[in-house]
């Protein structure tokens, strides 16, 4: 099953969820609270994970965030858990995550407009954070999600009769307002300062300059036109000549509705069927071409339409049910041990508990065994 822009950002979602910081290197534990399998979590990682679901329920819902908290809270050993056998899972699967932690974090970099990942990792750490712990996090979110993904979610199997089913009972939650989506490539004018004297501020363009400056913008946006005319992809274009912030995302500037642009350009780009481009328009950053990427039209979308958010959406009603079946079974098959006053309240009736033997005893079975075997 091919997995859409928005159901791998809700695979996301999932994955962050079930996420915890990561303990510095230099962390001292105090106390372990449950063991799973080789791996152990201790009191400083439960507490720090309670803490943030604290925050995170705060920034969602301030006026019920105690209750919201105080409901939730009774997870947060559950969700840790969760982490280290997806964690787990994905070692015995041969999931690293490094390639695709490289590519993260060189996206974080461009989005902050730095020059190195040295500048991002002083970023990180003038936050506050660890920059590897920082990188774990990510790599973790990472492996969680591949194995979410190729474990539970490649594994779901959607049809017509239950898009029909969810088209016809959530109609009127999918009313929209008329709007488009755009895209654009801004050309810029560059008229250049005349050079000044050592330590002295350069002269600013005169109007000659800046004149030559705006044919040259004018003349480059019309041939930026001509290519797209000739079938070359527009977010290509934008990423290569668009000036305009959007360049990194291929141009994309999301969603409009009526009355939110200027008319000259809202009657342009309203009356563009999706894919279509606009002539090159002269605004006051320079020249600039619009493409309507997607146009809905107002009022309750045909089933066609909607069918993309419908399927995102059954994926995620079916895959958290799905997720907490799969997790369950890993806890079937993992050696679990909860230090008494907490709770795992995802815990599986048939999960087993690690059976300890002391020293002394172990020897003295070992010794029972060689007897037994006339090894001695």
């Amino acid at each position: 099953m091919k997995m859409t822009t928005t159901r791998f950002a809700l695979l996301s979602a999932v994955a962050c969820a079930l996420l915890i910081p990561a303990l510095s290197a230099d962390t001292v534990v105090e106390e372990i609270v449950a063991r799973v399998n080789n791996e152990i979590i201790t009191r400083t990682e439960y507490i720090r994970s309670r803490d943030q679901l604290k925050q995170e329920v705060l920034q969602q819902d301030p006026s019920n965030a105690d209750h919201d908290f105080n409901d939730r809270q009774k997870d947060v050993l559950r969700d840790l858990i969760d982490q280290q056998l997806l964690l787990q899972k994905g070692k015995d699967l041969g999931v690293t995550g490094d390639t695709e932690l490289v590519k993260r974090l060189d996206e974080m970099r461009k989005e902050m407009k730095l020059e190195s990942m040295e500048e991002l990792e002083k970023a990180a750490e003038a936050q506050g954070a660890s920059y590897e712990d920082f990188k774990q996090n990510l790599r973790n979110q990472i492996i969680t999600q591949r194995v979410i993904g190729q474990e539970v979610g490649s594994h779901l199997s959607m049809n017509k009769e239950d898009e029909r089913k969810f088209y016809d009972q959530h109609k009127a939650e999918m009313e929209q307002p008329e709007q488009v989506r755009l895209s654009e490539i801004l050309i810029a004018p560059k008229a250049p300062g005349k050079p000044a004297a050592p330590g002295a501020k350069p002269d600013p363009p005169s109007d000659a300059d800046n004149e030559a400056a705006l044919a040259a913008a004018q003349a480059k946006a019309n041939d930026v036109l001509a290519q797209i005319q000739k079938g070359v992809p527009f977010a290509d274009l934008a990423k290569k000549f668009s000036d305009g912030p959007s360049a990194k995302d291929g141009g994309d500037l999301s969603y409009f509705k009526r009355g939110t642009l200027a008319k000259e350009l809202e009657d342009k780009v309203f009356a563009l069927k999706a894919g279509a481009v606009t002539e090159v328009i002269r605004t006051k950053q320079g020249y600039v071409i619009l493409q309507a990427t997607e146009h809905q039209q107002a009022g309750v979308p045909s089933l066609k339409e909607a069918e993309p958010r419908i399927q995102d959406a059954l994926y995620m009603q079916k895959l958290q049910p799905a997720l907490r079946a799969y997790l369950m079974t890993l806890r079937e098959n993992a050696f679990i041990d909860i230090k008494a006053g907490y709770v795992d309240s995802g815990a599986s009736s048939k999960q087993t508990k690690p059976v300890e033997t002391s020293e002394k005893e172990s020897k003295t079975k070992n010794l029972k065994k060689g007897k037994k075997l006339g090894v001695f």
